[in-house]
């Protein structure tokens, strides 16, 4: 199977297979935006910035693109994995350029390597002015807990982080380990927004374990948050 998703024309073909599924996601329903105006600056002087949302909701992720393509500096961070592939394409297709980095395992030198200079061109891309859009706890989880990398380089930046929920309806939630959620076509959408959170310059490893736990709840209580307006309208 990876060796079969490892194939240029099989990427290829699920790259536009996801990206058609994402139009259809954004084009085919209404969507209620929550919270935008804490965002706002952002949007509207160019500042840099870090945008969260969890793993599991990257088929619902162009929801937020009406927001995001008000700016023209935006990319995001994807695996290089087979699978990371097909979704750098997909989302180069909408308009948000792929940074190819992942977490290394321990005593991996190359990904490790791979890894550092994969951070190092995110931060020159926000010190540049650009925006950073992550799935903290992708690819591998665990799920809903937000890995040292984002926070990492909102550190050394000094960008501030936005967190972001999306849900849809009708839904179909698959048993997977971030629990991905794909959209029927039609129906409401929704997107909810907080922040600005920001990590101290000088932020030990105390305080970067206490931030990771308070903003992994907060990012889950912002797709709470858009849940509970699709479930109301």
């Amino acid at each position: 199977m990876k060796k079969l998703l490892r194939n240029p024309g099989v990427q290829a073909f699920l790259g536009w297979m996801l990206w058609l599924h994402l139009v259809v996601t954004l084009k085919s329903r209404r969507w209620t935006h929550d919270n935008l105006a804490c965002v706002e600056p952002v949007l509207e002087t160019g500042k840099p910035a870090v945008a969260l949302f969890w793993h599991g909701s990257i088929p619902l992720c162009l929801g937020l693109a009406p927001i995001w393509w008000r700016r023209e500096k935006v990319r995001c961070m994807v695996s290089p994995s087979a699978d990371g592939e097909f979704i750098a394409q997909a989302l180069s297709r909408a308009g948000f350029p792929a940074i190819r980095t992942s977490s290394a395992k321990k005593g991996d030198s190359n990904k490790a390597r791979a890894a550092v200079a994969a951070i190092r061109e995110a931060m020159n891309w926000i010190n540049e002015g650009g925006v950073l859009i992550v799935t903290p706890d992708g690819p591998r989880g665990p799920a809903e807990v937000i890995a040292a990398g984002s926070l990492q380089i909102a550190r050394k930046t000094g960008a501030p982080i936005y967190l972001m929920g999306l849900a849809v309806s009708p839904a179909i939630t698959l048993d997977t380990w971030d629990k991905i959620t794909f959209a029927w076509p039609f129906g409401r959408g929704a997107t909810a927004w907080d922040g600005p959170y920001h990590v101290p310059a000088d932020a030990d490893e105390a305080a970067m374990s206490a931030l990771t736990a308070d903003l992994s709840a907060k990012l889950t209580a912002t797709r709470a948050r858009a849940q509970a307006l699709v479930a109301r309208r």
